[in-house]
């Protein structure tokens, strides 16, 4: 990038990380004339990260904890805002079925979180679940819990349309440039990069499964693990597919998995959130093995007969997990003009458009109109 080497540059803000939620923050900031760039250590459309990948499940009864409710909600509305805003459709809803014995958190949370925000949902017997939804092999311990106010996420192109929009609406965006570091400049800060220096008011990190060393000296409990995704061809693609075939989480006896309806070119898309295998991004295994495929097979063979005759594509990807499995966003505790949001636990992707805006709000209000404190670092003591 020899084109501005050995440049100083100015802007009011630096974003640090262009998945899903610092292409958000971008297009926040850029929507409020703020000159912004965004800068990414990786080509567009990398998989190396979080956010790639065909499908996303975006839910409003959020079993994982009822206060993320308003922040679902606010993104539901800007993602079909940036659907207007760019022409593109990104939001399919599908429903999501939430299934499980009656005790667990899958059952009991989204139960819970409906009531207490009043949303719809309705609880199916095994026997009423059967007849309604006939794919799902139902043992009669389970129950269903629908939720209409749920869909897909096109998450690919949900990075892209942010990216390109954030750029008409005046951003600059780098990928393929490394931060080497940075550093507070006063009241502002200094990025460095190989192509030169550049000078921001503030900076705000977004850096995914690269958090735990981009953030090391605030001593987040941040792990990086690796996940599988497979997509199997069903025997008959209209059983498993919208609007008769839902979204899904299922507590299972190997875990809690999730699928996604059958999308044409993607096939039927399945995967669990098993504790995953600690690593780093340098150091994940990126291929899926034919012993991990078989395994996801005879759990889905199992529950949904006929889903997985034949494999199309298996992925990995990488979680960034926290020990509560909940988010971090905040600011950091000796640089305010540095704000951060990391360990988005395999279930920050939907929430992106919101986090960009808690993001946008704390670099340039220092506090955000959202309420986002049961997400702040202080909650975990050995941070600093």
């Amino acid at each position: 990038m020899d084109y501005h080497q050995g440049m100083s540059e100015t802007f009011d803000v630096v974003v640090l990380g262009l998945g899903v939620m610092g292409a958000s923050a971008v297009h926040q900031l850029a929507g409020r004339g703020v000159r912004v760039l965004g800068l990414d250590a990786n080509q567009r459309g990398h998989v190396l990260g979080s956010s790639h990948g065909r499908s996303r499940i975006i839910r409003e009864a959020y079993y994982e904890a009822a206060e993320y409710v308003p922040l679902v909600q606010r993104a539901f509305i800007q993602w079909r805002e940036l659907e207007e805003e760019t022409g593109l459709d990104l939001l399919l809803m599908t429903g999501c079925l939430n299934i499980g014995r009656p005790g667990t958190q899958v059952v009991d949370g989204v139960i819970a979180s409906a009531r207490r925000h009043g949303l719809p949902s309705e609880v199916l017997p095994s026997d009423a679940m059967r007849s309604r939804f006939p794919a799902f092999a139902l043992p009669e311990s389970h129950v269903g819990v629908y939720q209409p106010t749920a869909g897909v996420l096109n998450a690919d192109a949900c990075v892209g349309a942010l990216v390109d929009a954030s750029v008409a609406r005046g951003a600059t965006i780098r990928h393929g440039e490394l931060v080497n570091n940075w550093e507070p400049d006063g009241d502002g800060v200094i990025v460095r990069t190989p192509s030169g220096t550049i000078r921001a008011q503030k900076l705000v990190i977004t850096a995914g499964p690269w958090s735990a060393s981009v953030l090391a000296d605030l001593g987040l409990p941040l792990q990086a693990v690796r996940q599988y995704v497979v997509h199997f061809e069903p025997q008959a693609p209209e059983r498993f597919s919208a609007p008769g075939f839902p979204a899904f989480i299922w507590d299972v006896a190997e875990g809690e998995v999730y699928g996604i309806p059958y999308l044409p070119g993607s096939g039927f898309k399945v995967g669990g959130h098993d504790p995953g295998e600690p690593c780093t991004p340098e150091t994940a295994r990126r291929t899926v093995t034919a012993e991990e495929i078989e395994n996801v097979r005879s759990i889905f063979e199992r529950c949904l007969p006929g889903c997985a005759t034949t494999m199309s594509m298996a992925a990995t990807c990488l979680y960034t997990v926290t020990p509560d499995r909940h988010f971090i966003i905040d600011r950091h505790p000796e640089h305010p003009q540095v704000s951060y949001a990391a360990g988005f636990s395999g279930h920050g992707f939907k929430f992106g458009p919101t986090i960009g805006e808690v993001l946008a709000d704390l670099a340039i209000e220092g506090s955000s109109r959202h309420d986002v404190a049961f997400l702040r670092a202080a909650r975990f003591p050995a941070a600093s």
